[in-house]
């Protein structure tokens, strides 16, 4: 339970809130404007800005900057239909970084952390989604979308974050600033 509590801390900080906001313009930028989007792909930095509120905040704050990141994105700079499934897979993916990389830089878990994002919300959520919104056949997505984006981006997310969080100075440095605050 105190887990649980521990992961709205960051919120009682105006500091910490501040650095939310700009995680989630970030994350809109990043998503809308810096990735490159085809209709059943998008290959991008955004997962950046979720695993630095996972990783500094918790999983409470990353889910928040998935979440809101991608409705903000998607009702201000839309690239088709707002679909709220998308953003569910935003905050789950927000959830599960948090889970795995809040104060934690293990190699291990950085990698454990992609591979189920990828997989769960990458591969099967976001396919089913898209079946969904483009009655297009859900087997052919997955099998389509494992090799054109899942592979690529589980390896990208996971030698950026290994490289950035695993023994970064720069990370310490925020780190202790975070604890200043």
């Amino acid at each position: 339970m105190s887990k649980i509590k521990d992961s709205f801390a960051p919120f009682k900080k105006t500091g910490n809130l501040a650095v939310i906001a700009l995680l989630i313009a970030a994350n809109v930028v990043l998503s809308r404007f810096l990735s490159i989007n085809v209709w059943n792909m998008k290959i991008g930095f955004t997962f950046l800005t979720v695993a630095f509120a996972a990783y500094f905040m918790g999983p409470v704050a990353a889910a928040l900057v998935g979440g809101l990141g991608d409705l903000i994105g998607a009702l201000l700079f839309p690239i088709g239909p707002y679909f709220p499934g998308f953003t569910a897979t935003a905050v789950l993916t927000g959830l599960c970084f948090g889970i795995f990389l809040y104060n934690n830089r293990k190699t291990e878990r950085i990698i454990l952390s992609v591979l189920i994002n990828e997989a769960v919300g990458g591969l099967l959520m976001n396919s089913f989604w898209i079946s969904v919104l483009y009655s297009s056949p859900f087997k052919a997505l997955v099998a389509s979308r494992l090799v054109g984006q899942i592979l690529p981006m589980a390896v990208l997310e996971s030698v950026v974050l290994v490289l950035l969080f695993g023994k970064s100075m720069a990370v310490e440095q925020i780190k202790k600033n975070f604890a200043k605050q």
